[in-house]
This record gives C-alpha cells, structure tokens and sequence, in this order.
C-alpha cells in the first residue's frame, strides 16, 4: 500500500506530498495516459492524456513541473466535486413573510442509505433566530409555497 511518507520519481510514476502521478498506456489508442490518485484514494481524481517523448513511442518522463500542474489540476477537480456535491445537499430560499419579515429556509438531504432524509430550517433573516426546524422527506421540494406551510407546521 501506498503511504504519504514513501515519496518517489520515477520517469512513469511519481509520488509527492501525497499524490500519485502514473503514466500508462492509453488502450484506447496508440499513445499515453496519466492519471492522479490522492495516497488512500481507491479512485483517481484526474485522467487525462500524456504527451509522447522525442522518440514518438514512449511517453515523456514526468518532472516536478509536471507533477505540481497535475496536482493543482487534481485538487480542482476534487473541489468542483465536493462543491457540486454540496450544493445538491443543501438549498436556501428567502421569502417575505405575511407580516413583512424576511425569512431563510434551509433544506438540508441528509445523505443516509438506511434512513434518507432533509431537515427543513426556518429563520428570522434579520436576527438570524431559528423559528422552526423539522424532518422531511428528500424529495420535499424548496419554494415559496411549501416553506409557508411549512412555516405554519402544514409541511
């Protein structure tokens, strides 16, 4: 198993600061791939294609150059991934209420294989004071109409 702490260069394999950069051979065609692992990771983050050496066959050796674009690279991709992921988690929605404050709701999916769900949380925009929070079903869908009701405890 790949550690943090066992660096390496390699022309086709670098390891640095806990990432792995491998070199391989493209099976979709005749060139070369690299793809970048995060040490622990059972899946790489970036794949993408390698460019050929002087001779045409092989593949260019890495580099530390290299390497630390892929990484930045890499962690990018890792960001937009945790970020998407994020945003389909929770949503928020300010309405106006009846008697003129202005009101947050949040949902949030509770991403549970046994037991999925969204808590729902309502508050003062102003004071930010929580005035209600439940359960729902993920499903439970966010707009101006389902957060009064649920505001009135109809949810």
């Amino acid at each position: 198993m790949d550690e943090i702490g066992s660096d390496s260069r390699d022309p086709r394999r670098w390891q640095e600061n806990g990432w792995i950069a491998q070199v391989m051979k493209n099976e979709d065609d005749d060139g070369w791939a690299v793809s970048m692992t995060r040490v622990g990771d059972s899946e790489p983050a970036l794949v993408g294609p390698w460019t050929m050496g002087r001779d045409k066959r092989n593949p260019k050796p890495l580099d530390n150059a290299a390497f630390m674009t892929l990484v930045k690279t890499a962690s990018e991709v890792l960001r937009r991934h945790e970020q998407a992921a994020r945003e389909r988690l929770h949503k928020t929605l300010t309405f106006t209420a009846a008697d003129g404050r202005r009101i947050r709701i949040d949902f949030d999916i509770v991403p549970d294989d046994d037991d999925p769900h969204a808590i729902v949380s309502a508050f003062d925009e102003d004071s930010d004071e929580l005035l209600q929070r439940g359960r729902v079903a993920p499903s439970w869908k966010l707009n101006a109409a389902t957060a009064q009701r649920f505001l009135r405890g109809d949810s």
